[in-house]
């Protein structure tokens, strides 16, 4: 799609589990750090991206760093405009942090 110099207002990235145990955590950082950066390079300016990661092994703040990471690798500005998770009807239980397994990112990229 680089190649072809397509481009789009708004991507979606909901790729399977990246990191099913910890010792997938360094191919899971680089997988979506290579996932984000491909996607940050197709977004028009100003467009939006949302971005989720379903691994419980891959806390939010990974995909925070990964995501800043990325927006330094394509050289684009980007601007939290929401943080999202799983539905109620899957509650996270704080004193259960494998009940946190849905995190998203809805990012505005200039």
């Amino acid at each position: 799609m680089e190649r072809e110099k397509l481009s789009f207002d708004l991507i979606v990235l909901d790729p399977p589990p990246f990191a099913k145990s910890k010792k997938d955590l360094p191919a899971a950082r680089r997988g979506y750090l290579e996932i984000n950066l491909r996607a940050l390079r197709l977004l028009n300016p100003g467009g939006t991206l949302l971005t989720y990661s379903c691994s419980y092994n891959f806390p939010v703040s990974e995909l925070v760093d990964t995501l800043r990471r990325a927006l330094g690798d394509a050289r684009r500005r980007g601007t939290l405009k929401e943080l999202q998770g799983q539905a109620s009807d899957h509650p996270i239980l704080l004193n259960m942090p494998e009940t946190w397994y849905l995190k998203g990112l809805v990012l505005e990229v200039e």
